[in-house]
């Protein structure tokens, strides 16, 4: 499988989605809801998650079938393709609809490539708020924006980052304890909060404002991302050789049997070396 011209069609992809996601940046758009997990934010799909969703697949299924290659779409009913053939396509089209829709950034296109087993061994995103594209090869590193990237974590504070803030979490001693915890055992001044994006952007914001982590408890409701969330950054820490794992600290399940979401184990994403 060559991973390089696989990576070169998702990043075409993913930048094509980009484009339309930025053409309707400023629109007012009508809000329709999905069957999926018990919180609002996995409910909400709009015209253009359709629209970037179809344009992604415009790239990628010729590679299916040149490949033998299976696929997996946030607004597509999964076909089970991931099951059979060795490896498949995992695609957000468009991740943090609920900051896209309040015009806030924080949303953004995401493809991985995994295999059966559930490995990430291509990772792509690209925000499109700031024309950013972040990709990982399996064995070749990580780029933002087409250079390698080295990460800078200068904070003298831990960031947390979240889709919802502390203080509208479930649980939310538990998680101030954590943090708590990583400031001591880093030494660090303070704990700074940044809220309000998708699962994949906050992600990246982890590696952007490192010292930084972020996280989701497990919980028995359905939610807590689904498996598309979580696929192209997974990637893109693994090559980093940062933490992107279960709440326990296992390994991601990127293709669970029993459905797409995380719910149930949580997920701990972190960049914690003070530099």
């Amino acid at each position: 499988m060559d991973l390089q011209h696989l990576a070169n069609i998702a990043i075409e992809a993913a930048l094509s989605a980009g484009k339309v996601i930025q053409k309707h940046m400023n629109d007012d758009i009508t809000v329709e809801k999905k069957e999926a997990g018990s919180n609002y934010a996995s409910q909400v799909v709009t015209k253009v998650d359709r629209e970037c969703e179809s344009i992604i697949l415009s790239h990628l299924i010729p590679t299916c079938k040149t490949f033998d290659i299976g696929i997996l779409t946030e607004e597509t009913e999964d076909d089970r393709s991931r099951f059979k053939k060795d490896f498949f396509w995992c695609v957000d089209p468009m991740d943090g609809t609920l900051a896209f829709i309040k015009k806030q950034s924080g949303f953004s296109v995401a493809i991985a490539l995994i295999t059966k087993d559930g490995t990430p061994v291509i990772g792509v995103v690209f925000d499109p708020s700031t024309e950013t594209l972040y990709h990982a090869i399996k064995g070749k590193g990580v780029y933002k924006n087409k250079k390698p990237w080295n990460i800078n974590n200068a904070n003298d504070y831990l960031t947390y980052v979240t889709d919802k803030k502390i203080r509208d979490t479930s649980k939310s001693e538990e998680i101030q304890q954590i943090l708590n915890k990583h400031k001591t055992d880093l030494g660090l001044k303070g704990i700074k909060e940044i809220s309000g994006a998708g699962a994949v952007m906050n992600a990246i914001l982890v590696l952007e404002n490192g010292p930084a982590c972020f996280l989701k408890l497990p919980k028995k409701n359905l939610g807590g991302g689904s498996i598309w969330d979580y696929a192209a950054t997974a990637c893109i820490y693994q090559e980093l050789g940062l933490p992107a794992t279960n709440f326990k600290g296992g390994t991601l399940d990127l293709n669970k049997k029993d459905g797409t979401f995380m719910n149930d184990q949580g997920v701990y994403y972190s960049n914690l070396k003070v530099e």
